[in-house]
């Protein structure tokens, strides 16, 4: 018996269960970030911008980053892209002119209605209804995973996209 009561043996399968999972996850992760570009021509996270823009209609800015758990810089990224490819339109508040809102174009709502589900969405809906001590839980665990990996210091990257999630830095070198 180990230190917690398990025996060489169990805790073989466990850590290899742990590993299965984690392969698991990467393949779900991969497999439909792929599944989506293939049929949109978008990353997962530019096509879940576009989704949650289609169930509400128009949006800030900044509420569309907080619906995504993205900093509004690296939300501002992912606007000027869709943008590019007349998904989305820009529209400044008559009211305050620092507000901007975010609308579908009509290319942008026809490319939603036979889209794939995004995986990031599929996570915040699994995660978000759950019990404070479950995400606590599942953030430790993660947390636990990331320190074994020495990955702390690695740049949260968007799933499958080049787009990191990090606050913009200010030009004066402070942050």
């Amino acid at each position: 018996m180990l230190s917690g009561g398990l025996s060489v043996k169990s805790k073989q399968a466990m850590v290899a269960d742990i590993i299965d999972d984690i392969r698991r996850v990467f393949q779900v992760l991969v497999d439909q970030s792929k599944m989506v570009e293939i049929e949109t021509g978008l990353t997962g996270p530019q096509l879940w911008v576009v989704k949650l823009l289609e169930e509400t209609s128009s949006m800030k800015v900044s509420d569309l980053a907080r619906r995504t758990y993205l900093h509004p810089a690296t939300m501002v990224g992912l606007l000027d892209r869709l943008e590019a490819k007349g998904l989305v339109k820009r529209t400044r508040s008559e009211k305050d002119r620092r507000v901007v809102h975010i609308d579908l174009t009509e290319q942008g709502q026809e490319l939603v209605k036979n889209s794939p589900e995004v995986v990031q969405n599929l996570l915040v809906k699994g995660l978000e209804p759950l019990a404070d001590q479950k995400l606590k839980k599942i953030s430790d665990s993660l947390d636990q995973v990331v320190e074994i990996l020495g990955a702390k210091q690695v740049p949260p990257q968007l799933i499958m996209s080049s787009e990191t999630n990090l606050p913009k830095r200010r030009k004066n070198g402070s942050d």
